[in-house]
């Protein structure tokens, strides 16, 4: 059977951006968030305190109003407690959104973010443990249902 030129060139961009994908969004079965891990829970509220802090608020709350975009278009930065929207994210997507920033492809071409990439500051392991500890000031609720979101793939 014979596939035609623009079938066959459609099929190809399908699997480059499959492959793209699964390189951007490596699998780290090795490494993970865990709140229940006591030392990496410590690590990762020094390393919070000491890099995060400043914009998210020291007890998560992110800054007044984080819904609203501020004069430059920017929105405030968001709370990491159960009011915000970081438990809705697999423990994958919120390591690259730490490691790179929010920028493409993790954000829309354009989108302007005041969240720096910090893979050149913290080491991987110090980044889950900074998500080991905010995952550890959820109450349990909210903890029960993120976990379900680390079983699909991370990387759709």
């Amino acid at each position: 059977m014979r596939m035609s030129s623009g079938l066959f060139l459609g099929a190809a961009a399908v699997a480059a951006a499959a492959v793209a994908g699964w390189a951007f969004w490596p699998s780290t079965p090795d490494r993970r968030a865990d709140a229940n891990d006591a030392r990496q829970v410590r690590l990762g509220e020094v390393v919070y305190r000491e890099n995060c802090a400043s914009c998210h608020g020291p007890n998560l709350e992110g800054q007044p109003d984080w819904r609203i975009r501020k004069p430059d278009g920017r929105l405030p930065a968001p709370p990491h407690d159960e009011a915000g929207h970081t438990w809705h994210h697999p423990d994958e997507q919120l390591f690259r959104i730490t490691e790179l920033g929010v920028k493409p492809p993790l954000a829309p071409e354009g989108y302007q973010s005041d969240m720096p990439a910090f893979g050149g500051v913290l080491s991987d392991d110090e980044i889950w443990a900074v998500l080991a500890f905010i995952k550890s000031r959820w109450p349990g609720e909210v903890l029960a249902r993120q976990p379900s979101l680390n079983k699909g793939d991370a990387r759709k």
